[in-house]
């Protein structure tokens, strides 16, 4: 049986080991060292991580870190990222109740918008749009702009908002 939870120090090992499996091998390292480092934020604002755990290992991991806006005191939204789910794994929908029970979390948290950078066939059925995101200015250019993509959480009625994120994804080559 597989269920999920909130990630904890001891996953550490099987996030990498899982990053690693999920990824391409010129990719899965630098998406595990990513992974790891959200992991490690700490704040009032912090990073939710969450396993899809069969038998203690996870096979499945999604992280919801905050992001801010500079020019918008108080707003609060989370981007989507990374997700990963074990090859032996995937076609399960783990995927899917990972990023829905993410989206119940940071919905819980007040968050006022839940943004994604991702394949939009994907990320289309939890309600994420690119027309959306054009609210949301991305903390760095994009090298797949189609790929940026929102879910609002509460009604938004502001100017485009630049987006400040957590230190382990402001990463111009992340973008």
């Amino acid at each position: 049986m597989i269920t999920l939870r909130e990630a904890g120090l001891s996953d550490r090992a099987g996030i990498d080991t899982l990053y690693r499996a999920a990824f391409p091998d010129d990719e899965g390292p630098a998406v595990a060292a990513v992974a790891a480092r959200l992991a490690e934020e700490a704040g009032a604002l912090a990073t939710l991580s969450l396993v899809a755990d069969a038998d203690g290992q996870p096979v499945g991991h999604v992280a919801f870190s905050p992001v801010l806006a500079d020019d918008a005191p108080g707003w609060l939204g989370y981007l989507l990222a990374p997700l990963a789910i074990h090859p032996g794994h995937q076609r399960r929908q783990l995927g899917s109740r990972l990023v829905t029970a993410g989206i119940g979390h940071v919905s819980a948290l007040g968050a006022a918008a839940l943004l994604v950078y991702g394949d939009p066939g994907y990320y289309g059925r939890f309600g994420f749009r690119a027309e959306l995101a054009t609210r949301y200015l991305p903390p760095h250019p994009l090298s797949q702009p189609a790929g940026w993509q929102a879910r609002l959480l509460t009604p938004a009625s502001h100017p485009p908002l630049r987006l400040r994120c957590a230190a382990p994804l402001d990463d111009p080559a992340l973008w």
